[in-house]
């Protein structure tokens, strides 16, 4: 199968530094991956590298922990927007979410979303690890009551990443509408199967080159 078309080609380290999204860029174009997910701070010269290349430049808003206030995601999506970015990774307040404060974190969802409206896709980050079952099917409702286009498992900087479990237990939460992308610790063509069989729709992952490959 090609992979190609559903990985979101991922570099998010901190060290980051320019010759390395140069890379990633090159690499996304090569191989023809459906976005780059970098940093806020590389969404423009990102966007300038792959100009009318067909990859989508992605990025994170509140990232990791989805902590920032609403305004703060808002102006975030906004800039990442005015940047080059088509699509925003965005993290949700998960303290709230599991202090039961569904109202606030439905609210931080929409104040992406409309930012993003007509501009950018919105995939929202619920870091499954932190979460019971419950949680997430609750996280997954505000999404799309909110909505967003799509549910994603993890930042990949908590303590865990994209299970099987979770992605069917996502993709039953939300339907057939949004797409499901399991991000964090996808690293071969096997575990991205696995994932696809289980309901998602885009994968996120540093290891893009090696799924690929087989």
């Amino acid at each position: 199968m090609d992979f190609a078309k559903i990985i979101d080609h991922t570099l998010l380290k901190t060290d980051a530094q320019r010759k390395d999204l140069q890379q990633l860029c090159e690499e996304a174009k090569k191989y023809g991956f459906a976005s780059v997910c970098v940093s806020p701070i590389w969404v423009n010269y990102a966007a300038g590298l792959l100009d009318r290349s067909g990859v989508a430049v992605c990025t994170v808003i509140g990232f990791p922990q989805g902590a920032a206030p609403t305004e703060v995601k808002v102006f975030e999506t906004l800039k990442a927007i005015e940047d080059g970015a088509n699509e925003i990774d965005m993290v949700i307040p998960v303290g709230l979410l599991k202090g039961g404060e569904d109202a606030l974190v439905e609210k931080d969802i929409a104040g992406v979303v409309k930012a993003a409206e007509g501009k950018a896709l919105v995939k929202v980050i619920i870091e499954t690890c932190l979460l019971t079952d419950a949680e997430k099917i609750r996280a997954c409702k505000l999404a799309k009551q909110a909505g967003a286009d799509f549910v994603k498992t993890s930042t990949g900087f908590s303590s865990g990443g994209a299970t099987v479990h979770d992605v069917k237990l996502m993709r039953e939460a939300v339907g057939k509408a949004m797409g499901v992308k399991a991000s964090g610790g996808v690293g071969n063509a096997a575990e991205a199967a696995a994932m696809l069989a289980a309901g998602a729709t885009r994968i996120g992952t540093s290891h893009g080159i090696s799924i690929v490959r087989g």
